[in-house]
């Protein structure tokens, strides 16, 4: 026979399971609609990288030019003249890297510096690029720039969380995330561009800069 400690002990149980369950299924949909890319693998082992061996840091960069890599994304932000180029940062030192100051910057051939498009910037690209383009020369193929819909809120999110976002790379470790170039009225990624990093600093010594061309030959991504 159930007592009435039983009795109230089941009645307690029974919501608490269906508050899991609910919490369970919640996350589920929610990460389904985040965005999920692969898992960075150590920046030494990307085609495009710059190893400061006395400094003990790795820095990679990883064009998502191929529709492989382009597929990560629900939005074809080339279509948009937005590049997306996937940075990794990995620290084999026993410091923590802070990047509170760090400074990326696409050159082009023609020595034009592109600094990594703001959630501001790729809003107002996705959502007017005609508008932008005005008083420029047009972006060249494979960047075509016609007239598109307003974004959604999933496109919204989808950008600004796959963004590199400037926080500490902790010892022994890999931080990656996604830069935006925005490339109307400049020449397509290709021979002679680069990037150029800077201001990352461990403890209070500044890393010497990381210059990495963009046109080096490429090798399929790493294993996963």
């Amino acid at each position: 026979m159930q007592t009435l400690e039983q009795d109230g002990y089941n009645q307690g149980v029974k919501p608490r399971k269906i508050a899991v369950l609910v919490l369970l299924l919640t996350t589920l949909l929610f990460s389904e609609k985040r965005f999920n890319p692969p898992p960075a693998a150590h920046a030494s082992t990307y085609a495009l990288h710059e190893a400061h061996t006395d400094e003990k840091v790795t820095i990679a960069v990883d064009p998502c030019d191929t529709p492989e890599k382009k597929g990560v994304f629900k939005t074809d932000y080339m279509g948009y003249a937005l590049y997306p180029v996937r940075l990794m940062i990995s620290n084999d030192s026993d410091q923590t890297l802070m990047l509170d100051d760090l400074k990326v910057e696409y050159i082009t051939a023609a020595k034009d510096k592109l600094p990594p498009a703001t959630n501001d910037d790729i809003y107002r690209r996705l959502v007017k690029p005609g508008k932008v383009d005005e008083g420029k020369p047009g972006m060249r193929l494979p960047f075509p720039v016609g007239k598109k819909k307003p974004i959604n809120k999933e496109t919204e999110e989808e950008y600004q969380t796959a963004q590199f976002q400037k926080v500490p790379v902790t010892p022994h470790s890999t931080n990656s995330g996604y830069l935006f170039f925005d490339m109307v009225g400049m020449d397509n990624p290709g021979p002679g561009a680069h990037i150029y990093i800077s201001g990352i600093r461990a403890g209070t010594q500044e890393l010497f800069y990381f210059d990495i061309p963009m046109d080096k030959q490429q090798s399929p991504p790493p294993a996963r």
